[in-house]
């Protein structure tokens, strides 16, 4: 079986020997790497890679089935000149964003009640490894929810970073930032603890809630449904996902079963302005679940 590794965010890994090991350095057979997230090129441009076990006419005929015959020119332009500038300079240029990175890591933990966390996690079982260009911060100490800061740095501070989510933000540092954006990211959210600084009494205190799978997803989803108010669903089985995004990550999936902790979770996460999805409902106020 061939191995295809999705290595959205993993551009810079082939520039560093500091970096987490590349997809393909650890033996995958292809790996899609989305160089508009890290490597300067347009958004939606993308590249896959393929290792040498592989016949590159055939991953082209099997893209072809699918892929547009009408690409666009301006994404493979700025493919090839962000691929230019990183194969000439790469390890120079991640360096740099990694130590941009590092200088805001440590001022911001310097604030307090935030916590910018790093490799000390790394304990090579649940955390095998690190990326240090990615700037995670844990917010819930200053009693905010991270997808609260993150909304507080776009509207109030233009500062559009990657995402929030119920106890943390992730400002992702590319190749185009600078010293200046990064001590703006820093004094926002030092005014931000100071404006906004709350007892944490009442938030969640945890992100994962461990399922209770009782029927296979695909059995589940394609089976006979009914929508229930979400509020009065406890006991039943999902039909349906339900998923913050970012990061995406589902609270629930089909043939789960729901429980009052997980319509708890649910709620808290509208509450504190999570993007909800998954749902044939888009309020979120009803799921779909399996007829018994």
């Amino acid at each position: 079986m061939y191995v295809l590794a999705d290595e959205a965010h993993g551009t810079h890994f082939y520039f560093g020997d500091d970096m987490p090991v590349s997809a393909m350095a650890a033996g995958a057979d292809l790996a899609a790497v989305s160089m508009h997230k890290t490597g300067g090129s347009l958004t939606q441009s993308s590249f896959l890679l393929i290792n040498d076990r592989l016949s590159t006419g055939h991953v082209r005929q099997i893209i072809n089935l699918t892929q547009t015959t009408s690409g666009s020119y301006l994404l493979l332009t700025s493919l090839d000149i962000s691929r230019r500038n990183l194969a000439l300079d790469g390890k120079n240029i991640f360096a740099k964003v990694a130590s941009l990175a590092n200088y805001a890591r440590a001022e911001i933990n310097k604030i307090g009640g935030y916590y910018a966390f790093s490799s000390e996690l790394v304990n090579g079982d649940s955390v095998f490894d690190f990326d240090r260009t990615k700037l995670s911060v844990h917010t819930r100490e200053i009693g905010l929810a991270g997808v609260e800061v993150y909304d507080i740095l776009r509207d109030d501070y233009n500062i559009q970073i990657e995402f929030g989510d119920i106890g943390n933000v992730l400002a992702i540092i590319s190749v185009g930032d600078r010293a200046l954006a990064l001590e703006r990211l820093v004094s926002s959210l030092s005014e931000i603890k100071r404006l906004y600084f709350r007892d944490k009494t009442g938030m969640f205190d945890h992100e994962y809630i461990n399922p209770e799978v009782v029927m296979a997803p695909q059995k589940a989803f394609y089976s006979e449904q009914h929508a229930v108010p979400i509020k009065t669903s406890s006991g039943y089985i999902s039909g349906e996902f339900v998923m913050a995004y970012p990061p995406g990550i589902p609270i629930l999936a089909p043939g789960e079963r729901i429980t009052a902790e997980i319509i708890d979770y649910i709620s808290y996460a509208k509450a504190k302005g999570s993007f909800l999805t998954g749902t044939e409902d888009m309020s979120i106020e009803n799921i779909r679940i399996v007829e018994e």
